[in-house]
């Protein structure tokens, strides 16, 4: 049974590995249009040119490479993301982007002769940087210019100049967008993110559906003071506002969610900042997810009522904006099923699951039939340092993908 040069793939992850590497923490530092995303993306892009493949960049800083005319036929799409978050690991994106540029490089040199295009595509900002999956989504074509030109991150770096400081046009992102009779397939490979399949000892996830995501940047707002003259019940303490609220999170999850339902405060930032001072403000960030979309309705119904209930508590203003909001999506029931059965031809265990991470998968399923292979995550830890994945379950994912791109493709 033919299959991929797991060495050559190896190679190609520890080297994609160093960009954005910190000696200090040993994390991988991509994130979203920062210098060393870009320098990745340039990377990606000359492996595949020196291997013979065609390649270029749309406006949206999506990186694509493949074989055949998807002009001409529809292709199939094989991919992930490329930009990490702060102190991330390895694999998460990586994996995915390099394991369709070493199918392709399999198909190449085993001469597979296939009647549609494949492509492969390093997607631009799928971490969540500015909100959203800004690369997938301006492929499925939902991005609009007023988005665009608010979108922000948590330190008010808005999208526009994060872009234009790479020579790079908002706008150009509305060009992005991919009619549907231009794909004929879509599939992503991921490490889970999640300890199901490392702890039962399952070697492939064929993942039936993805959880939604909503993101909010809250403000409390109360009055800086002296920490030694201000008496404890005369303050407006935006931390203590924080704090009530983050003991709200399991009553909230118990009333309004489900087992599937996450809710975290990811980021905060106390102003001034000064330990002699009481915090005259608190910004924070709050991820709610679930795979119901009503769910999460109610999540973000109760998070608002529980935040407002806290700031009259505390004498503070309360705000946010709601930075996205991601639906959750189903994938493709046929493409589900032939990753359990070409799971089953190589005699891999396999386990039909739920993503509770998002993924760029959950937008290119709005253009074409999109399947999603997970491999198992050591300990289940992702989105840190010391996120791995095995090197055969990695080789063991990568042959799945290589037997359902060669099958969608013939």
């Amino acid at each position: 049974m033919q299959g991929i040069n797991a060495d050559r793939l190896k190679k190609s992850v520890l080297e994609l590995s160093n960009i954005g590497y910190n000696d200090k923490d040993h994390g991988v530092y991509r994130w979203g249009f920062t210098d060393a995303d870009m320098e990745a993306r340039k990377w990606m892009m000359e492996q595949a040119k020196a291997e013979g493949f065609e390649t270029f960049m749309d406006g949206a800083g999506n990186v694509f490479f493949g074989i055949g005319d998807f002009t001409q036929k529809p292709a199939v799409l094989t991919g992930s993301h490329l930009d990490t978050v702060p102190a991330g690991g390895i694999f998460d994106g990586a994996l995915g982007v390099l394991a369709g540029f070493e199918v392709l490089r399999s198909i190449k040199e085993n001469d597979i002769k296939l009647k549609h295009p494949v492509w492969v595509v390093g997607t631009a900002e799928e971490e969540g940087r500015f909100g959203g999956m800004m690369g997938s989504q301006a492929i499925a074509g939902v991005i609009n210019p007023d988005w665009l030109m608010s979108a922000h991150d948590a330190d008010n770096v808005y999208l526009k100049d994060a872009m234009a400081a790479h020579g790079m046009n908002v706008m150009d992102v509305l060009d992005a967008a991919w009619p549907p009779e231009r794909l004929k397939a879509f599939y992503e490979l991921h490490i889970e993110q999640g300890p199901v399949l490392f702890q039962k000892e399952i070697t492939i996830g064929a993942v039936e559906g993805i959880s939604g995501v909503f993101k909010w940047i809250v403000h409390l707002k109360g009055k800086a003071d002296h920490a030694g003259t201000a008496p404890m019940n005369m303050r407006s303490d935006a931390f203590m506002g924080l704090a009530d609220f983050a003991h709200e999170i399991d009553r909230i999850i118990a009333e309004d969610g489900t087992d599937k339902t996450r809710i975290t405060v990811g980021k905060v930032d106390l102003k001034p900042g000064s330990p002699h001072t009481v915090p005259g403000e608190a910004i924070f960030t709050i991820v709610g997810r679930d795979m119901s979309n009503d769910v999460m309705k109610e999540l973000a119904d109760s998070c608002n009522k529980a935040l407002s209930a806290i700031a009259r508590k505390h004498r503070l203003k309360f705000e946010y904006e709601q930075v996205s909001w991601l639906n959750p999506k189903d994938c493709s029931t046929a493409l589900t099923q032939k990753i359990l059965d070409k799971a089953k031809a190589r005699k891999y265990s396999c386990l039909k699951m739920p993503s509770g991470a998002g993924h760029d998968t959950q937008f290119l399923a709005e253009l074409t039939d999109a399947g999603l292979i997970f491999i198992p995550s050591v300990n289940g830890v992702s989105h840190a340092p010391d996120e791995w994945s095995h090197w055969h379950d990695v080789e063991a994912g990568c042959n799945i993908l290589f037997d359902c791109i060669i099958d969608s493709a013939q």
